[in-house]
């Protein structure tokens, strides 16, 4: 073991991390409560090094978030809607289409689209909409629709989540993002999103996706109510099926912004850089059979985005574009970066940057 760390309280953790031994529970436990900043980044940079070597990835992309019209209407959201608000809005598939004509040229990877779950659009739409942009970018990658809004579909239709997936797998669908896994443990769920999916039920659709051989990503909602156990609790479910289908592509901590949601009534301050960090280093530690571990720029901001390339993460996301969803909640990040901003931001961190596809096949490195 690093004899820098032989006196640290983490020491036994250290000497683990070092063997690539699995991490328990407890260890986990340990690492979320722990103030050794410093030696938890130390062992989740060693184990970044391992899996990446010094790539530092992003995507050029473009997000879409079609309706803010939601059923759910959950305490933790500042951007859904009823549909007789002044502010909601559905977007027709025209309007889709022309945000998919404005990124023709531009050599887009990943067209991203999520939304709210609207009753008033049937499983014919998304197929239409998902037939239309991969015609008009027939080379990229479309990942869209979280797994509360598979369910919603499967179940608005009667049909299993199997049958939704596979309609729209054919219409054009790539992969599912992470989106609604937020914290699993029923007692968060309760309080925050009780309308929501349970947690079983997100792991569930990821793991049917997997099955019909789609890749998708995880995440975890962060910064509320939680505790460091049920924080922990999450990553090893996360992990657990992983190891059951290793279906995961990456894990993204999402850092929870309480303006204009329903949980502002419990004057929750927004998540502090040092534990915007330490989440994203023990996940590294954690989840050992996930390659990536992704800095959402638009939920921390870049400059913490680019520190947390030296406490375990190797993906800083992407170009965005447009992202209504974190700003309804008081997000004072900016909605897009070019790509020169982010090859910048890498570089300046001492690492290589490069521009990946959806599944990690680096498209240009360097730079």
């Amino acid at each position: 073991m690093n004899s820098l760390f032989a006196n640290s309280e983490l020491a036994g953790i250290a000497e683990k991390v070092e063997k690539g031994e699995r991490l328990s529970r407890e260890d986990g436990i340990r690492l979320m409560k722990s103030n050794d900043l410093l030696t938890i980044g130390y062992m989740a940079d060693l184990v970044r090094k391992r899996k990446n070597g010094d790539y530092a990835y992003f995507i050029v992309n473009r997000h879409v978030n079609h309706t803010n019209i939601c059923e759910n209407l959950c305490k933790l959201c500042a951007f859904g809607k009823k549909p007789d608000d002044p502010d909601a809005y559905t977007m027709t598939i025209e309007e889709i289409e022309e945000k998919a004509r404005e990124c023709q040229g531009q050599r887009i990877s990943e067209f991203h689209i999520v939304g709210g779950l609207n009753p008033n659009l049937r499983l014919e739409y998304f197929e239409e909409m998902l037939r239309r942009v991969k015609k008009i970018l027939p080379n990229t990658v479309i990942k869209a629709f979280t797994a509360v809004e598979i369910d919603y579909f499967a179940r608005t239709e009667n049909l299993s989540v199997e049958d939704v997936l596979r309609r729209l797998q054919k219409a054009g669908l790539d992969s599912l993002p992470g989106g609604g896994a937020e914290i699993f443990s029923p007692r968060v769920r309760k309080h925050i999103c009780e309308k929501k999916i349970s947690g079983e039920r997100w792991l569930e659709v990821h793991e049917t996706a997997h099955r019909i051989g789609m890749r998708t990503n995880a995440t975890m909602l962060y910064g509320h109510i939680e505790t460091a156990e049920e924080r922990i609790d999450h990553l090893i479910k996360l992990r657990e099926l992983q190891d059951k289908t290793g279906g995961f592509l990456a894990f993204i901590g999402l850092a929870f912004h309480p303006k204009n949601t329903g949980l502002e009534e419990l004057n929750l301050s927004r998540t502090t850089g040092y534990d915007d960090i330490k989440v994203l280093a023990v996940a590294r530690l954690m989840l050992d059979n996930f390659d990536h571990i992704k800095a959402y720029w638009i939920m921390i901001g870049p400059k913490l985005a680019q520190v947390s390339l030296a406490f375990g993460v190797d993906d800083i996301d992407g170009t965005v574009v447009e992202e209504k969803i974190t700003h309804s909640a008081g997000a004072d990040t900016g909605q897009s970066m070019t790509k020169a901003e982010l090859v910048n931001m890498i570089k300046a961190a001492g690492r290589i940057p490069a521009e990946r596809d959806t599944l990690y096949t680096i498209l240009e490195e360097g730079f």
